[in-house]
């Protein structure tokens, strides 16, 4: 009787690791004669993944957090950074480099963020938070570079606070109003839908001994209003590896979206008198621990 053949070891097709990184920084003064304040500061990152390869078939998900929190003297404490974002990405091989592909990437927040006086709600969990479906194809050249491209993308922003959602805030359709013109609360839309063109572009590698530069290009066209302004969201992180446990970061940040308007002291009076699109830009560098897994 012939003998059955033992089933496949698949233990090879998941690749699942990441990395985690607490940065902290402290200022300490006393009768510092050129004045200054005592500042204490921390800033968590964490990078996961979960990667299946099988066939012609791939799968490749992503999981970003990060998050700080600054301490001046005589005030309270203050959250510095705040993103949480999810990539999904499924690939079938349709050559050596291409592969057609489907992506889901999620962008929003963990915690409600506020003005200075804590008085006023900016942004908080899921208000605003950033969906993109995408069809497409995915060149992948070698394994440090990237490029999906979508000429079928869904954009929806979703405000889920109806605070925010009434203001209009991140390009909803705000809160109708009364014959007076006051906004009338509970009418303002929680979502907004773009439908469009979207470019993603990933790269990885180590440039030179212990730096490895990761540079993220995400592109959006909406065909249905104003596609000649295109968002962007560009993020570019130089991670310098001092030995197994200590490293530094260098993280640099652009975004520009022209449904997001900014408000804005045009004569610096300190009252704001206008708002519209600006680029955004936000510099972050940091000395801490990190531990990295497979």
């Amino acid at each position: 009787m012939a003998q059955e053949a033992a089933p496949a070891d698949t233990t090879d097709i998941w690749d699942f690791g990441g990395e985690g990184t607490v940065n902290f920084s402290q200022i300490s003064l006393s009768n510092w004669a050129s004045g200054g304040q005592n500042a204490l500061s921390v800033l968590g990152v964490a990078n996961l993944y979960g990667n299946y390869k099988h066939g012609p078939s791939s799968w490749n998900n992503t999981l970003d957090i990060t998050y700080g929190m600054v301490k001046l003297e005589n005030q309270q404490v203050r959250k510095s950074d705040d993103k949480l974002e999810l990539n999904v990405k499924y690939g079938y091989k349709a050559s050596e480099r291409w592969f057609y592909s489907a992506q889901l990437n999620l962008k929003t927040q963990l915690t409600p963020t506020y003005t200075e006086t804590r008085d006023t709600l900016i942004s908080s969990f899921m208000s605003p938070a950033f969906v993109l479906l995408s069809l497409g194809m995915d060149y992948k050249p070698n394994d440090h570079l990237s490029v999906f491209i979508s000429p079928l993308t869904g954009k929806l922003t979703i405000v889920e606070s109806q605070m925010l959602a009434d203001r209009g805030a991140f390009g909803v359709k705000g809160a109708a109003r009364d014959a007076s013109g006051n906004l009338i609360p509970g009418t303002g839309k929680h979502l907004r839908k773009e439908f469009g063109g979207y470019v993603n572009v990933r790269y990885k590698q180590e440039i030179l001994q212990n730096v490895t530069l990761q540079s993220k290009l995400d592109l959006f066209t909406n065909y249905l209003n104003d596609p000649q302004n295109i968002d962007v969201n560009w993020e570019n992180a130089l991670n310098f590896k001092v030995n197994s446990f200590i490293s530094a970061s260098l993280l640099v940040h652009l975004i520009y979206d022209d449904d997001v308007n900014i408000a804005v002291d045009s004569n610096e009076d300190g009252k704001i008198d206008s708002s519209g699109p600006r680029l955004q830009t936000k510099e972050v560098l940091g000395i801490g621990l990190s531990y990295k897994f497979n």
